[in-house]
């Protein structure tokens, strides 16, 4: 089952739906109410809550396992990224031509939630699942920046897969190597419908960090419901028990994903 949903705490609810809107082209679910804000994405919604809570202790070195980044397929990234640039938001990596053939760029949201813009169809080193990489490529080239997917870096990334594969139906895309990385860097891809997990493994190895989901920046995803049987619930936010995988990502079960168009 899909990702529908992520949540993204902050401290400033006008200022981050003033940023989504204006550099995303988020569209507004609604009216933001009781320190709310959703935002449809093409595929599935980002929700803002408003949280005074304090630091955050995720660091963007992609050691920490769990959450990484979130990532969203645009066109015309570099025009994009100046537009960025020149309303001074932080950048974590200026746009290059990455491994696999697409464009790429990092910044940071006023949360501190590392995003990722990225421009063209992936080419896999290895492809698992041609069928799924075709009905991925079909979805062509977005009218504004869609939804696409969460990284993760883990322990094990068949285990990963076993996890969501069994408990959610994700189906593994294929992988890509990162060769110019000292660390020993592997990216491997899961798709439920038109959203991914992608998962990041490192041969120097990884530490843990234990999930804030009250603090700045990215709190959890939702999925649309799978089996979630034998899984700890860390804390409960409202009506949604919150899950930890094996890496300790934070996850709840949600509605069913989908975005009011493009």
């Amino acid at each position: 089952m899909p990702i529908s949903n992520v949540i993204i705490n902050t401290r400033d609810l006008a200022g981050s739906l003033n940023f989504y809107t204006t550099h995303l082209d988020a569209k507004p679910v609604g009216e933001p109410r009781e320190g709310r804000a959703v935002l449809d994405l093409v595929t599935a919604t980002v929700e803002l809550r408003a949280t005074e809570n304090g630091h955050s202790s995720w660091v963007p070195d992609d050691l920490q396992r769990g959450f990484r980044h979130i990532g969203f397929k645009v066109d015309e990234l570099d025009v994009r990224a100046d537009a960025l640039k020149a309303a001074d938001i932080p950048f974590h990596l200026d746009p290059l031509d990455a491994e696999g053939g697409v464009r790429i760029c990092f910044f940071f949201d006023p949360n501190g939630t590392l995003l990722e813009f990225v421009q063209g169809d992936l080419q896999y080193h290895t492809v698992l699942d041609p069928d799924g990489v075709a009905a991925e490529r079909a979805q062509g080239v977005p009218g504004r920046p869609r939804f696409d997917h969460v990284a993760l870096t883990v322990k094990d990334r068949a285990a990963t897969h076993a996890f969501y594969r069994d408990r959610f139906g994700f189906r593994f895309l294929g992988t890509l190597e990162q060769p110019q990385d000292p660390r020993g860097f592997h990216i491997g891809y899961l798709r439920s419908e038109a959203t991914i997990i992608e998962v990041f493994t490192y041969d120097a190895g990884t530490g843990d960090r234990a999930p804030q989901v009250d603090a700045p920046g990215f709190a959890y995803a939702q999925l649309t419901p799978g089996d979630t049987r034998g899984l700890t619930t860390i804390t409960t936010d409202g009506d949604d028990a919150v899950y930890l995988d094996p890496d300790g990502f934070p996850f709840s079960i949600g509605p069913a994903a989908g975005g009011v168009g493009r």
